[in-house]
């Protein structure tokens, strides 16, 4: 473990895809490596709305983090983006919608000081991946995942339950939204994973460990996108991996030039 004072630098990989189903995409998607924020959106909604949901939400967390200096950037700023983004879409949907539900679920990512913090809503996922250790952080606020809890079915079933798809909690369907977060101390090594469920439906984590193998970000990226793919991606696919080194250690890391990224990249597809 690596104290608060070390000087951390992140490699990341972000890519997204509209499967080989969806005519078009509506994940979303935000890189700032700078600013050590990342995140993905999952947008849901008729006629494209789902679209509109995810790249309002990204564009509203990416005013935010822009708008401050980098060292005045905390969880709390990015809290209070992503209700702002609730409330954005909401009133978008009230009035130019009919108030038709319109959303998007989130997972978002941001390290500071030696510490990660993750903040979701919705069944969006975050995965660390730790001394050969892939584990799931988040908790999905959906159906199932409510089912499993009360012991109605096993977590076997969860995946391909009828009810799978159907989300609990989603970022501007309501007036006010709940944001659930987790923080924890950062490792060197450490291996984040924020992905939409067009990924998480398609492959099990076993295959998603074997994927993120690769001491080159990247390499695992493609990896984990090509494997949604080839089994059918019958969802829209988003995912971004990011690596935590410490600086001065780069050579002996495995980081390859090919890791460089944009450190914004919005795509739609």
């Amino acid at each position: 473990m690596k104290s608060k004072d070390t000087h951390w630098r992140f490699v990341s990989f972000a890519q997204t895809h509209a499967g080989k189903v969806r005519p078009y995409n509506e994940d979303a998607y935000l890189d700032c490596t700078l600013e050590g924020v990342w995140l993905v959106a999952d947008g849901m909604g008729g006629h494209k709305a789902g679209d509109v949901a995810s790249k309002m939400l990204v564009d509203t967390v990416q005013q935010h983090v822009k708008a401050l200096p980098q060292a005045s950037l905390g969880i709390d700023n990015l809290r209070k983006a992503l209700e702002e983004a609730n409330s954005r879409i909401f009133e978008y949907s009230q009035r130019y919608l009919e108030g038709e539900t319109i959303g998007s679920t989130v997972v978002l990512l941001f390290v500071r000081d030696g510490l990660y913090h993750c903040l979701w809503v919705g069944d969006s996922r975050m995965y660390l991946l730790r001394q050969q250790q892939l584990v799931q952080k988040t908790r999905d606020h959906s159906q199932v995942m409510d089912m499993v809890e009360q012991g109605l079915i096993c977590a076997e079933e969860a995946e391909n339950h009828p009810m799978a798809n159907v989300i609990t909690r989603a970022v501007g369907v309501d007036a006010n939204v709940v944001i659930d977060q987790i923080s924890g101390e950062l490792a060197w090594g450490d291996r984040f994973l924020l992905c939409t469920d067009g990924l998480t439906k398609e492959l099990p984590d076993t295959h998603m460990l074997h994927c993120m193998q690769s001491s080159v970000v990247t390499d695992s990226g493609l990896a984990l996108m090509h494997s949604a793919l080839v089994k059918g991606a019958s969802d829209n696919v988003t995912c971004i991996l990011i690596r935590a080194t410490s600086s001065g250690l780069d050579n002996h890391d495995g980081i390859g030039s090919d890791d460089t990224v944009p450190l914004f990249n919005y795509s739609r597809q």
